[in-house]
């Protein structure tokens, strides 16, 4: 009935007053998950990803440096947007651990879907630099555990945050053996994502202008990302599951609707029962107005578990 990792310290990190990747965010989604209809839910505490696991993505000095960098006390910015408080490693640790604890759940047949309700969010981050709200590229690392630990020769991520995944993009567009497949708001932080951007056959963008709403969102999944992800019959599908395309979000323009998440997590989830035996694998990613993340996580999660 679906596996759902999380850990107090995704809570605990703080990114200061005012900052929209708040504290609040993982409440609210936690909160609408603590209704009676999720009681079937798995719940499991995350565990710590270790920096081996962090290195098969990042590179090992930034791994190091960062876990150094993080302060005993206050905030420390390692850019304008993307701030540590004391409690940030632990939560960004049990990040990347979520998703791969996840992921030998799911091979190990436990269930066939997860959700990792956690933060800090991770697809801007790049193999040798934070950015974004992002720390450590939590489904990246995935990605890798993936096919070093399971030796899995097609792994899928798919990208649905209003933003684009400029970091998950970098650390796979040479490798054939991971598809990237995006649909976000363009142009638009972070500059990437354009459709002439495809890696060596294996990236897919659908960039969407802002206000594009509904249907233009299933028609890009319809003639874009969803023939390339059938063609590549996955053995493993990743979600970046953001939330922040809802109409309702301060932070962009793309007007989608609260249907429009279950839509794609059930088109997603159909493709994944046809090569993958039914695994996917989502963490959350943006999604910044608590009532749109809130009822998009929910929608998200009721058909991960149909």
């Amino acid at each position: 009935m679906t596996l759902l990792f999380t850990h107090p310290s995704a809570i605990e990190h703080d990114p200061g007053r005012g900052h929209p990747e708040r504290p609040d965010r993982l409440k609210a989604v936690l909160r609408a998950l603590d209704e009676p209809e999720f009681k079937p839910l798995q719940r499991r505490e995350a565990p710590r990803a270790t920096v081996d696991q962090l290195a098969r993505a990042h590179d090992r000095r930034y791994v190091e440096a960062l876990l150094a960098a993080v302060p005993k006390e206050g905030l420390v910015g390692i850019d304008p947007d993307t701030v540590m408080c004391p409690e940030s490693g632990e939560a960004a640790l049990r990040a990347s651990g979520a998703v791969i604890a996840a992921i030998d759940a799911v091979v190990a047949g436990e269930d066939s879907t997860a959700f990792c309700a956690v933060r800090p969010p991770g697809h801007h981050a790049e193999a040798s630099r934070g950015m974004g709200f992002c720390l450590f590229n939590n489904v990246a690392i995935g990605a890798m555990h993936a096919r070093a630990a399971h030796a899995f020769g097609r792994v899928a991520i798919v990208d649905f945050d209003v933003h684009h995944g400029n970091g998950t993009q970098h650390m796979f567009e040479d490798e054939p053996s991971v598809l990237y497949a995006s649909s976000h708001q363009y142009p638009f932080y972070p500059g990437t994502g354009a459709a002439e951007e495809r890696g060596v056959g294996n990236v897919f963008n659908a960039p969407l202008a802002a206000g594009s709403g509904s249907t233009a969102f299933r028609h890009a999944f319809e003639r874009v990302i969803l023939p390339a992800l059938t063609d590549f019959a996955p053995d493993l599908v990743l979600v970046s599951a953001g939330f922040d395309a809802h109409a309702r979000d301060p932070l962009a323009q793309l007007e989608l609707g609260d249907s429009d998440f279950a839509w794609v997590t059930d088109r997603i989830r159909e493709v994944a029962d046809r090569s993958a035996d039914g695994r996917v694998v989502s963490t959350l990613e943006g999604g910044y107005d608590l009532q749109a993340l809130a009822a998009g996580a929910t929608l998200h999660v009721r058909s991960l578990m149909a």
